[in-house]
């Protein structure tokens, strides 16, 4: 009995203890505290609070009855949104173009950052980084209309060129065949220099005297980045790989629209343009938060096997 109470009186100790150096902890380092608050305060009023509005997906929502006065219908807009003919197709299409961004553009970023890290003219490094960063603050709408101008089928510059060396003109922004090809080097075009950033503040980070004692092996700069450089930001590489795993259904609406048309709907429709078609122009606020409720729970769950498999091989994670 005496060894219970003792054993109890510990853990409550410990609890206090660990309570005590969590506020020590919170008071020493109260500026960096303050300094991430405004982002607490940002993902906990248009991230967490609205997840309340979820609870819709289940009901026949009416806006005038309101969430409490709405008909609950449970799984009902699920079952709609699997045993819909055009779920398979939207969910090809979100998957292709998630393909495209992981295999196509993902590594675009780290081999320009390696490419930028073997350049020594300072001036001329920051010139290309300059360049390649300015479409990241253009808008989609910008990007899109600038890529109008060059592949319209009329006056275009691409079409123009085609011509003046005797081929056929091809109607780029209508023929689906096309779409996926200037989707991703859109995406491209606009991303790539940004995500450059990170990489290259990881490529900072590492120690030169590995690369000096690389030299005294004779090793060249392929080497030196091979075997240095590329193993230093795998898990920078990782961490950016399994965030970018969990948007694998978030592909972004404004982009997408901007480039649908009824020629390559088949092949560029996704579940962003689908849920703002159904939830905005056709009213069914329900169904498409059910849309956007599957979105989202997808995403979850890939995140979380992602970084379990990351643990699995001696990485970090995410958490």
């Amino acid at each position: 009995m005496e060894t219970r109470t003792a054993t109890n009186e510990s853990a409550v100790m410990t609890k206090a203890q660990k309570r005590e150096d969590l506020w020590r902890r919170i008071k020493k380092n109260k500026l960096l505290y303050l300094m991430i608050l405004p982002g607490i305060l940002y993902f906990f009023i248009y991230k967490y609070i609205p997840m309340y509005g979820l609870i819709i997906s289940f009901q026949d929502y009416k806006p005038y009855l309101g969430i409490t006065g709405s008909e609950w219908v449970g799984l009902e807009h699920f079952q709609r949104l699997f045993n819909s003919p055009e779920f398979w197709m939207i969910f090809r299409n979100t998957l292709i173009l998630f393909a495209l961004q992981i295999l196509v553009f993902f590594p675009i970023p780290i081999i320009l950052s390696l490419m930028l890290n073997e350049v020594r003219s300072q001036l001329f490094k920051r010139s290309v980084q300059s360049i390649i960063y300015i479409p990241h603050f253009m808008s989609w709408v910008v990007i899109v209309s600038i890529s109008y101008v060059i592949l319209t089928l009329d006056n275009g510059l691409i079409n123009g060129m085609l011509e003046s060396f005797g081929f056929q003109k091809i109607n780029f922004l209508m023929n689906e065949d096309w779409f996926r090809p200037m989707y991703i080097l859109q995406v491209i075009w606009r991303e790539a220099g940004w995500g450059t950033i990170i990489f290259l503040a990881a490529i900072a980070a590492v120690d030169p005297q590995l690369y000096e004692a690389a030299k005294m092996d004779g090793a060249n700069r392929f080497r030196q980045m091979w075997h240095i450089t590329l193993p230093a930001i795998r898990s920078v590489i990782i961490i950016l790989l399994i965030l970018k795993i969990g948007d694998v259904l978030e592909l972004g609406f404004e982009h997408v629209y901007l480039l649908l048309n009824a020629s390559n709907r088949s092949v560029g429709e996704i579940f962003d343009t689908y849920v703002y078609t159904a939830g905005l122009r056709q009213g069914q606020f329900s169904y498409s938060t059910a849309v956007g409720f599957f979105k989202g729970f997808v995403g979850l769950i890939l995140v979380v096997l992602a970084n379990r498999l990351a643990k699995k091989f001696g990485e970090e994670g995410v958490y």
